[in-house]
Parts: C-alpha cells; sequence; structure tokens
C-alpha cells in the first residue's frame, strides 16, 4: 500500500488515491491513476493546483443535475478532462442528507444509512453513470477522479465495485472504503456538518452528524448484500446492469493492474 494516500488539500474533501492494493493473481493495482474525492464547489486555487498535477483525463461526477447546480465544481485553468455525468438525478438527495430527514438519534440514522446503502444498485441514474464510469476506465486514457457530494457513498460504492472486478481483497476494499473516517480536516467538516444539517433538518446531535457524514462497515456491507440478493453476486451485477462483461473486465486489469 501507499503510505499516504491523501493528497493536501484546503477545501475538497477526502482527495485520495485508491490504486496500491494486491490484486487477484499477484498482481497490484496501479498508483496515481485512480483518485476518488468529494466535490470540488469549495476549491481554493491551491487545490485546483494540485488537481491540475493529476493529469486527469476523465473525471467521473456522480451527483446528479440538481445537485451539480446547487455546488458547480471549480476546475483548473485549462482543464481538459472528458467530464462525465448522468443528465437527470442520481439520488432525491446525497444519501447523507437524505438519511437526515426524519432522523432523531444516531441508532435511526444508522438504520437509514443501511437502508440507503441497500437500495443504491436501483438508482437507474446512478447506473447509468457507473456504467460510463467502467467504460472510461477500460480505455485507459490516463488518470481519472471520481467523486460524488461527500465522496463516500456514491463514491464508496463506485470504488468498491472496481476493486471487486480488478480482484482486490474485499477486506482490502473495506478498508479503503473505511479511510473515509480519517480524512484530514475531517473534524472540521463534520462541525461544518453540524451547523449545516442542524439549519436544514432541526437540532441533530455530533453522535447523530458523525453517524451520517462517516462511513461505517454496515453501510458498505448493505450495498455488497443487496447485490447478491437482487442480482446473485456482485460480478452479475457488473455484467447485467454495468456491462463489465469478461472483455471489459480484462481490459480493466490490462489498464489498472501491473503484474
Amino acid at each position: 500500500m501507499i503510505p499516504d494516500r491523501f493528497l493536501a488539500t484546503t477545501a475538497i474533501h477526502n482527495l485520495r488515491d485508491y490504486g496500491g492494493y494486491a490484486a487477484a493473481g499477484g498482481g497490484k493495482v496501479r498508483v496515481g491513476v485512480l483518485f476518488r474525492s468529494g466535490h470540488h464547489a469549495d476549491a481554493a486555487d491551491e487545490d485546483l493546483a494540485t488537481v491540475a498535477a493529476l493529469d486527469l483525463q476523465h473525471v467521473i461526477d456522480l451527483r446528479g443535475d440538481s445537485e451539480r447546480a446547487q455546488k458547480t465544481c471549480r476546475r483548473p485553468e485549462g482543464f481538459a478532462a472528458e467530464a462525465l455525468f448522468f443528465t437527470g438525478e442520481t439520488a432525491g438527495l446525497a444519501p447523507h442528507l437524505q438519511a437526515a430527514q426524519g432522523s432523531v438519534d444516531a441508532v435511526s440514522a444508522h438504520r437509514a444509512m443501511v437502508d440507503l446503502y441497500g437500495a443504491l444498485p436501483d438508482r437507474a441514474g446512478l447506473n447509468d453513470i457507473l456504467r460510463r464510469y467502467f467504460a472510461a476506465l477500460a480505455q485507459g486514457k490516463g488518470a481519472s477522479l471520481v467523486h460524488c457530494a461527500a465522496g463516500k457513498d456514491r463514491t464508496g460504492m463506485a470504488v468498491d465495485l472496481l476493486h471487486h472486478a480488478l480482484g482486490v481483497h474485499p477486506d482490502d476494499a473495506m478498508a479503503d472504503y473505511l479511510l473515509t473516517n480519517d480524512a484530514p480536516n475531517n473534524e472540521e467538516r463534520i462541525a461544518h456538518g453540524m451547523d449545516l444539517l442542524g439549519d436544514k433538518y432541526g437540532k441533530i446531535d455530533e453522535a447523530t452528524v458523525r453517524v451520517l457524514m462517516g462511513v461505517h462497515p454496515e453501510y458498505l456491507e448493505a450495498a455488497r448484500r443487496s447485490l447478491k440478493e437482487r442480482f446473485g453476486s456482485a460480478d452479475a451485477y457488473l455484467k447485467q446492469v454495468l456491462g463489465v462483461d469478461e472483455a471489459k473486465r480484462a481490459a480493466l486489469i490490462a489498464q489498472l493492474v501491473d503484474a
């Protein structure tokens, strides 16, 4: 594994490399080509310089139209990466915001997050942009960045599916998912989230906010379990819904795994 996955940023949350893991067959997922983050709407100028240095060829935005309109991403000067997104909605709200509605305590918020993750594979808009995510990466044009609003829920599922397709062990994939809780400036982000969620949904205590704005193994396991229950396996979902058949998986491995 690479020693420090996080890139230093001022106002892009959770920007990190999700390569470097062992893959099936003895290879290793390439580093320096797979990045993930939250949105870039509040990016500082120095953050844009960091993004520019990644030499991105694709940016995959998992958000829907209303989210992108509300938080339009800043891009570096001369930005030439192909930006992929779904025209429509991939969620009524970002999952952590949707779970906040009606959550009165940490227990109910946790339960809402588990339920929302279990329903992620049923979102037609999300499936559409996930298909394009896999198709773009299979082209092997260079570095890519995938993000949603907070960079943890829809992005977490996308990254877990790619790790699975590349033969990363589920435990390593889970460890990568959970790194969101260790992102730099996470405490400041949670404090900011308390203010925002409080203004939107009334008084929400800190424990509840931490459930909503963090990640937990049970969340991702709910999505994994949903794939098995609905499609028989993650492999079947990848093939039937996202178009990742044997040929596309071989292309992904050829482009993203070093022997």
